[in-house]
C-alpha cells in the first residue's frame, strides 16, 4: 500500500522554490519505495490534498514577519473543511525568511494547532542571505519525512 507525502509551497522571489525543489528531490528519492510525493502549489492545494495525505510539508518565505499571503489562503481555505479530519498526521516546515522567521514560524504553529497536526522536527528555517551550501538540509527534511512513512513510523 502507498502513503503519500504532500508538499505546499509558495514562492515569489524563487528562492522558496529553490528549497522546495530540495525538499521534492529528497522526498523522491530511488531509495525510498512506496511513497508518493504530490506537489502543490499553495494557491492550488486543496483540502481533499491534505485530508488524502498521511504526511505533509509546507514552505513559505517569510512576508513582513509572517507567513507568504498564499500560504495563508491555503490554510484559511483548508482549515474549517479538514477540522478534525487531519489530526495527528505529521508535518514540518521549511522557511526563507529576510529576518529572523520567527513571525512566520510561530503564525504556522498557531495554526497548525488548530488542526491538531504533529510536528515531527522543528521548522527549516533559513534566514538572511540565500545559502547555496543548505540545501542538502531541504533534501534530508524530504527524505525524512518520506523514509518515515515508508518506514511505518508516521
Amino acid at each position: 500500500m502507498s502513503r503519500q507525502l504532500l508538499i505546499v509551497y509558495h514562492s515569489q522571489s524563487g528562492s522558496t522554490a529553490r528549497m522546495a525543489e530540495a525538499v521534492i528531490e529528497g522526498a523522491r528519492d530511488d531509495a525510498i519505495d512506496g511513497v508518493d510525493v504530490v506537489v502543490r502549489d499553495a494557491l492550488e492545494a486543496t483540502a481533499e490534498d491534505l485530508q488524502s495525505a498521511d504526511a505533509f510539508i509546507l514552505g513559505t518565505p517569510e512576508n513582513f514577519g509572517y507567513m507568504s499571503g498564499a500560504m495563508k489562503t491555503f490554510l484559511d481555505r483548508v482549515f474549517y473543511p479538514c477540522e478534525g479530519k487531519v489530526e495527528g498526521k505529521p508535518y514540518a516546515l521549511f522557511i526563507r525568511a529576510g529576518n529572523d522567521g520567527t513571525g512566520a514560524i510561530t503564525s504556522l504553529h498557531r495554526i497548525l494547532a488548530g488542526l491538531a497536526v504533529r510536528e515531527i522536527q522543528e521548522p527549516l528555517l533559513m534566514a538572511g542571505d540565500f545559502d547555496e551550501s543548505r540545501l542538502p538540509e531541504c533534501r534530508e527534511l524530504g527524505m525524512t519525512l518520506a523514509a518515515g512513512l515508508e518506514a511505518g513510523i508516521y
